[in-house]
């Protein structure tokens, strides 16, 4: 959600739980190009996106509508499961978009009046839960049978942590959806009703005006269910937890020192034992990796951020495969006023614990990645280019192969990428 680590911590203590900002505008596509071995088959029409690309890579199809596309020209498994994201519809207005298993079909499933900010796929069905309008919303997985399940009401802008529904997050067997408003709440399709799981600790201070002392957001479930990564909110800066929906118990994290966890920049473990977090900026924050344990919450350092020399270890994106390696992005930079931003990063592929055998596994530049969504088997990544250096949320969505072979763009902007059933 995104909810991107650099431009959220930022200003966490006032909009942890405010809408996200409107995507910009795309301008129109021109035809179709090759450039940096990137295959793009841009589409004048916005509810159509290129993607197909011969075996060869020798021939360009425009996409199609789904009601329009020769199937046989259409790829079957370009995709192991439904792309889902953010985007921007005719109008310029924020929707979620779907994407089919083939790369090739993409439908529309929210039209709203106004940005959608926030959402989640159920991996039960793959309907949407969304948040527009301080609301928290439902379609099915065709876009249909739209409701309001939670009405948050106007918001106070001079209080937005204490009136604002964000952050929805389906449950292992979609029945509940997780998400914030006044705290961790749950709501419960069976009984139509939302139970308040741990209520935002707030302070008043006078005049009307409250400080945030804990906040408490829903971010991810765990690959199995069992457990639930949440973000703590305070008045300066932002942690992670992690809430065992049985026991209704809240695991802190421990150790660690300087490590950055926290606003869904991070990733769980295929096992569900442990999750990674890396920051690939210098400043404010340290750059580094680290993974926890979802058991006790301990903090483990894997790279430090002093590389030696006056560079730092700069990581983005970590994902531990089913079969042990850790892939990430990475890089050692130099600086000489305590100050990164935007780095040009390598993908890498290592063991478990980040260094060992590491090695660079693709040549191109990442210095413009904002997002990243690993294909379950670690065998691609969908990576979020930002159109510009200023721009830290979202981009145009490419599937990146670890063997070599050219990018193919699935969306031309994208954002909170997930995958769906």
């Amino acid at each position: 959600m995104s909810k991107s680590l650099r431009s959220l911590i930022a200003f966490f203590t006032l909009a942890i739980v405010m809408l996200a900002c409107a995507l910009p505008q795309i301008p129109p596509a021109g035809g179709p190009t090759q450039s940096g071995g990137t295959v793009i088959v841009p589409s004048p029409d916005p509810d159509k996106v290129g993607t197909v690309v011969a075996m060869t890579l020798t021939a360009l199809v425009p996409a199609e509508d789904s009601a329009t596309a020769p199937a046989t020209e259409a790829p079957t498994d370009l995709l192991p499961r439904a792309f889902y994201y953010l985007g921007p519809d005719s109008a310029g207005l924020t929707q979620v978009f779907r994407v089919e298993t083939d790369g090739f079909t993409r439908r529309q499933l929210t039209s709203e009046p106004v940005n959608v900010s926030d959402y989640d796929v159920s991996m039960a069905d793959g309907s949407v839960a969304y948040i527009a309008d301080n609301r928290l919303l439902y379609v099915n997985m065709a876009g249909s049978e739209r409701r309001v399940l939670v009405d948050g009401g106007a918001v106070d802008p001079n209080n937005p942590f204490i009136s604002t529904v964000s952050s929805p997050v389906f449950a292992f067997d979609g029945g509940t959806i997780a998400y914030g408003y006044k705290g961790l709440q749950n709501y419960s399709f069976s009984t139509e009703k939302s139970r308040l799981l741990i209520e935002n600790q707030i302070e008043a201070v006078g005049d009307g005006l409250f400080v945030p002392r804990e906040l408490y957001s829903p971010e991810r479930y765990s690959p199995d269910g069992s457990k639930l990564l949440i973000t703590l909110g305070y008045y300066e800066g932002a942690s992670s937890a992690i809430y065992d929906p049985a026991t209704q118990a809240l695991v802190r994290l421990e150790g660690g020192e300087g490590a950055v966890i926290c606003c869904d920049d991070v990733e769980w473990a295929a096992d569900s034992s442990s999750i990674y977090a890396a920051s690939p900026t210098m400043g404010m924050f340290n750059p580094g990796l680290w993974k926890v344990d979802a058991a006790t919450g301990k903090v483990t350092t894997l790279i430090q951020a002093e590389a030696g020399g006056g560079s730092y270890n700069l990581a983005d994106k970590p994902y531990l495969a089913p079969d042990g390696q850790l892939f990430f992005f990475f890089a050692s930079i130099p600086s000489t006023d305590g100050m990164i931003m935007r780095s040009p990063l390598q993908l890498v592929r290592s063991a478990s614990d980040g260094v060992t055998g590491r090695t660079v596994i693709s040549d191109q530049n990442f210095q413009l990645l904002n997002e990243a969504l690993w294909a379950p088997d670690a065998s691609f990544v969908i990576v979020a280019f930002a159109p510009a250096q200023e721009v830290y949320q979202g981009g145009q969505a490419e599937i990146v192969y670890l063997d070599g072979r050219p990018n193919i763009v699935l969306a031309p902007f994208a954002q909170q990428m997930k995958w769906g059933p």
